[in-house]
C-alpha cells in the first residue's frame, strides 16, 4: 500500500447521524463507528464514542442482540455562553448480533479515551482445539 493510500484510508470521519432513528429524547442520535477484530478467543470490538463518560454507556445483551448506546452531554456550564460549537453532542446509539459462539456470560467492557472496547470470548466448545492421534 502507498503512502497516499494510507493517509486516505487514515482520514478522521466525522460523526455519523442514524437516519431514520426512532427515539423518545430530542436531538441527534449518531451512530460509533467500530472496527471488530477476530482470534483464536474471542472478538474484540471498539467503539469510537467520543465525550461520552463511563456512566453515560450502556451496554446491553439480550437474545443474542448487543446494544451499545451512549449520551454526549454539553461541555459548558450553566452560568456559559456559547460564542463557537463545533462539536455536536447527542446520543450514540448502535446494535450487533452476536454469533452462537460468544460466551455472553464473560463478556468484558472497557472506556479510555473515548474508545468502547468490548471483548467478547468465544465459549469453550467454539474454541478450535487439536485433536492428536494416537499411535497403536
Amino acid at each position: 500500500m502507498t503512502n497516499e493510500a494510507q493517509s486516505r484510508d487514515m482520514q478522521v470521519k466525522g460523526k455519523q447521524e442514524a437516519a431514520g432513528a426512532e427515539q423518545t429524547r430530542p436531538g441527534p442520535v449518531f451512530i460509533p463507528s467500530v472496527d471488530i477484530f477476530e482470534n483464536e478467543n474471542g472478538i474484540t470490538l471498539m467503539a469510537d464514542m467520543p465525550g461520552v463518560a463511563t456512566d453515560d454507556i450502556n451496554i446491553d445483551v439480550r437474545e443474542n442482540t448487543l446494544t451499545l448506546t451512549g449520551e454526549i452531554k454539553p461541555f459548558e456550564n450553566a452560568d456559559e455562553t456559547d460564542i463557537l460549537v463545533e462539536y455536536e453532542t447527542g446520543q450514540y446509539y448502535r446494535q450487533f448480533t452476536l454469533p452462537e459462539l460468544v460466551d455472553q456470560e464473560k463478556i468484558d467492557a472497557q472506556l479510555k479515551d473515548g474508545v468502547l472496547t468490548l471483548v467478547l470470548p468465544k465459549a469453550e466448545a467454539a474454541k478450535p482445539r487439536k485433536i492428536e492421534i494416537k499411535n497403536n
